[in-house]
């Protein structure tokens, strides 16, 4: 969900670097803003992530792409604020009810509130880690349930719309175990995008910038 299209190895320094590039699709916009680290509002623009996951080189996500999808299709939708709080490479027990990563998720988010906002939706792209172990990609489907009622009690909205991605690719063997569980998501509310298929960086893990504005239109 941080957002790795565009972001390659270069070979002679042995870094991640991103190649900048920002297709039209994740252009910035005066209607979408984000809450910065410093929970200041600013306008929005890749990469999304590049003060909130700051130990990875982070591109191009699915955030901008969406919230232009959204104003492309409804011009009077109104200011989209958006509260990146993603954390790459994070196995989803590190996201349960009390974890740091989860109290910071909630306190960002009723800081976004606080100017009379209203929360639309969530965005949820990860599990890649959660497929090293058998008994993590086993036990995804019951943790993340569990994430999600937890996160939905706490913000005070009982059918928050989840939106997340059944995987393409990760870091282990048990990925098909993983995406069964994603797909079967039992929740009313959420709503799974199929990311199989698209394209890969050459890392083989994470989704190309193209990918990333493409898996919008199934969203």
């Amino acid at each position: 969900m941080a957002g790795r299209g565009g972001v390659t190895n270069n070979t002679q320094t042995n870094t991640m670097v991103w190649d900048s590039i920002v297709p039209p699709q994740c252009q910035s916009n005066p209607y979408i803003l984000r809450l910065n680290a410093k929970l200041k509002w600013v306008r929005a623009h890749e990469p999304l992530h590049a003060d909130i996951d700051v130990n990875k080189t982070n591109g191009v996500g699915s955030g901008m792409p969406f919230s232009n999808a959204i104003l492309t299709k409804d011009p009077t939708f109104g200011v989209i604020g958006l509260v990146p709080c993603a954390i790459g490479g994070t196995n989803i027990s590190e996201w349960k009810k009390g974890s740091f990563l989860y109290n910071q998720m909630v306190r960002r988010t009723l800081k976004a509130l606080q100017g009379g906002g209203v929360i639309r939706a969530l965005l949820w792209y990860h599990g890649e880690s959660d497929m090293v172990s058998r008994e993590d990609a086993e036990l995804y489907k019951q943790r993340s349930e569990k994430f999600f009622v937890d996160l939905r009690s706490d913000l005070q909205v009982p059918m928050l719309p989840i939106i997340q991605v059944a995987l393409a690719s990760g870091q282990g063997p048990y990925i098909d175990i993983l995406r069964e569980g994603q797909l079967e998501n039992n929740l009313l509310n959420v709503r799974t995008v199929d990311a199989k298929g698209l394209p890969l960086e050459p890392d083989e893990l994470h989704l190309t910038t193209p990918s990333q504005y493409c898996s919008v239109l199934y969203a």
